[in-house]
């Protein structure tokens, strides 16, 4: 659970990051960048982790019929907070290189 959070955080902040530069109401956009990059490290950990934990009992059955779907969903959501963290960051700096 702590990890579909962890997701729509990362999502969310580069989300906001681009409704605010149409705005241009930023406050500190860099760490708000980072930020989103950690939550998403965090959130693909808190997966590792449990697939740890899932070898560490020898629970095998629910080990095969979760990794799959955990590997494209790992995927997605790093891919989609890549592409929503270079939009935010093209939005951002782009004022700043064109002055």
């Amino acid at each position: 659970m702590i990890s579909l959070v962890l997701g729509l955080i990362a999502w969310l902040i580069p989300a906001s990051i681009i409704i605010q530069a149409k705005k241009r109401k930023l406050k500190i956009p860099f760490i708000m960048l980072l930020l989103s990059m950690g939550a998403c490290g965090i959130a693909l950990w808190c997966q590792i982790s449990y697939n740890n934990y899932l070898v560490q009992i020898q629970d095998w059955t629910a080990l095969m019929d979760t990794t799959s779907t955990l590997n494209w969903v790992s995927a997605v959501l790093l891919i989609v907070t890549i592409v929503l963290n270079s939009i935010s960051a093209m939005m951002i700096y782009k004022p700043l290189i064109s002055d």
